[in-house]
């Protein structure tokens, strides 16, 4: 009873509890949901490995976004970055139906970071030195990247031919699981390892709760919110690399379409607020398998794929609402007024 009333209170609270939702509908509603197969080639089959694999370049873009979040910004252009980096990488393999690759492997590979890496750095230039509020500044971006996505590829649906390419986004002969699991694996030990190991974490949290009282403490603040804008342009790199490598192809228009709007959900549904602070890794990681788990179950009942966006509005603004000051305030309220009734009954039975 303890150990579920501390859960109760802890940042998990929501974010287990939308998912374990999801799973108790999956469970009546949708036929063999929880079923795991395993096909010829030895590679395990299923909507949960299913669910864990589409989710891994949204766990990966939403480790970014939390140290973006937690600092009080936002960055709403890694979708955009997304589609830069997977324009990037593909434009270097090439189209060649031969398999042959225009430049090495790791070139490409190594480009499509560096691009998502250079895309931090100016949203960085523009939130850390010249000020500008990080919804604009990430807004110029966001609505600039699919153009500068679009004259890398011409316009045109760069097809890659290379098989070694197909292993990012699917899996490596050997694995059992997707190889996109692997990556956000890593870079989720990566993450907790600068949390927890490193001074990183606490400035983050410093500068969201006051950047001016962090630069007075000894914060380099401009340092933090530099680092933040180019891991969460990593992040989306990385993340471009897996989806492009899912449909062997860089489509601009496509690529990582509405992913920065998943990745603040799962966010803010994991437990991190909006006006910076404290953040919660593990919440993060749950509320993007709780996303990719609504996608998937709303495919699975036959839900077309235009009302997604609609379903998941309701979803923010239910977690905005509950999240909120005045929602909190009223909740302690009914929670006073429930045990002062209980407190009275009990003394009129005795």
């Amino acid at each position: 009873m303890e150990a579920i009333k501390k859960l109760s209170s802890s940042s998990l609270a929501l974010p287990l509890a939308a998912l374990s939702l999801l799973l108790i509908f999956n469970a009546i509603f949708v036929d063999d949901f929880f079923s795991i197969q395993m096909m010829d080639n030895g590679n395990l089959y299923g909507r949960p490995i299913d669910i864990l694999y589409r989710a891994s370049s949204l766990i990966i873009l939403s480790l970014g976004m939390t140290f973006v979040i937690a600092t009080g910004g936002v960055d709403i252009s890694v979708g955009a970055v997304v589609a830069i980096s997977a324009a990037t990488c593909c434009l270097l393999l090439g189209g060649d139906v031969s398999g042959v690759p225009d430049y090495p492997f790791i070139v490409a590979i190594i480009a499509a970071l560096c691009a998502g890496v250079i895309s931090g750095i100016w949203n960085g230039t523009l939130v850390a030195k010249f000020k500008i509020q990080a919804m604009v500044a990430t807004l110029i971006l966001m609505t600039s990247g699919r153009g500068i996505a679009q004259l890398l590829t011409d316009g045109q649906i760069i097809t890659v031919y290379y098989k070694p390419f197909s292993y990012i986004g699917g899996v490596i002969p050997g694995f059992m699981l997707p190889t996109a699991m692997l990556i956000a694996f890593i870079m989720v030990a990566l993450v907790i390892f600068l949390d927890k190991k490193t001074s990183l974490g606490l400035m983050i949290q410093s500068v969201g709760i006051n950047a001016t009282a962090s630069r007075y403490a000894g914060v380099k603040v401009t340092a933090v919110l530099f680092a933040v804008y180019i891991f969460s342009g990593f992040c989306a790199g990385t993340a471009g690399l897996i989806e492009s490598s899912l449909i062997r192809a860089a489509d601009a228009n496509n690529a990582g379409l509405n992913m920065e709007m998943d990745a603040i959900l799962a966010v803010t549904l994991g437990g991190t607020l909006m006006v910076g602070g404290r953040y919660y890794i593990g919440g993060t990681i749950i509320g993007a398998i709780t996303i990719q788990t609504l996608t998937t179950t709303m495919y699975a009942i036959g839900v077309p794929s235009d009302i997604l966006p609609a379903i998941k509005a309701v979803v923010i603004l239910l977690i905005i609402t509950i999240q909120s000051e005045r929602f909190k305030e009223m909740f302690r309220a009914w929670r006073l007024k429930k045990l002062d009734s209980s407190n009275s009954k009990e003394v009129a039975n005795g």
